[in-house]
């Protein structure tokens, strides 16, 4: 009985290891990889895992304020003073894979939109107690070429406010500040910007 114990203990430990090491490869983290294999299974039963469909005006729900952070790039923003604009949101960490993954489409997207209305905030919300330290995510997001706005999330008070579950996740807000598409992890680029282009071109939402 005493040597199954042991076996049971060092199977758990193996387990947890090759969970841990997951994570980190992965770029969620070694809590992230268990939010975010819970999200994509939650997903993908409910048929919803990268949304086709633009979200109509009518069903979309008004997206929550920024929580008070350290702005790079920026002064403080708030979403009622991007009223009028679209807004990308988008919730990332420096450490994560993924999210570098996702820098060049965004940043691209950036460049492309930014005088034609849209303005994008990255939102850092960290993992790893190193990148809670503001000179480190200013020092990465100058190396990483982002010049958009960021803010720090330290305490995940804007992360919890928007359900967020993984890392990287976009929010698309409308011009009247509410969430017309969501997309967790890498991928739907083509889709993402298409919903920009449609978001920019309707018409201006009084606040």
């Amino acid at each position: 009985m005493h040597k199954q114990n042991i076996l049971v203990v060092g199977l758990l430990m193996l387990v947890t290891l090759v969970v841990l090491t997951a994570g980190y490869r992965s770029g969620h983290g070694p809590l992230g990889v268990f939010s975010y294999a819970i999200a994509r299974v939650s997903h993908a039963n409910s048929g919803s895992a990268s949304p086709a469909v633009l979200v109509s005006e009518s069903k979309s729900s008004a997206a929550p304020e920024f929580a008070p952070g350290a702005w790079i790039n920026s002064e403080p923003l708030t979403l009622k003073s991007l009223r009028g604009r679209v807004v990308l949101v988008e919730f990332w960490t420096f450490g994560c894979y993924n999210c570098r993954n996702t820098l060049p489409a965004v940043t691209e997207w950036d460049a492309r939109y930014r005088e034609k209305g849209l303005t994008i905030v990255g939102v850092h919300s960290p993992e790893m107690d190193n990148e809670k330290k503001l000179e480190n995510v200013r020092r990465e997001v100058a190396s990483l070429g982002i010049h958009y706005p960021v803010v720090t999330d330290n305490d995940y008070a804007t992360w919890r406010a928007y359900d967020v579950e993984a890392w990287p996740t976009i929010f698309v807000l409308d011009k009247s500040g509410r969430i017309r598409w969501t997309h967790v992890g890498e991928g739907a680029y083509d889709e993402t910007e298409q919903v920009i282009q449609k978001l920019l071109a309707e018409g201006d939402k009084k606040p």
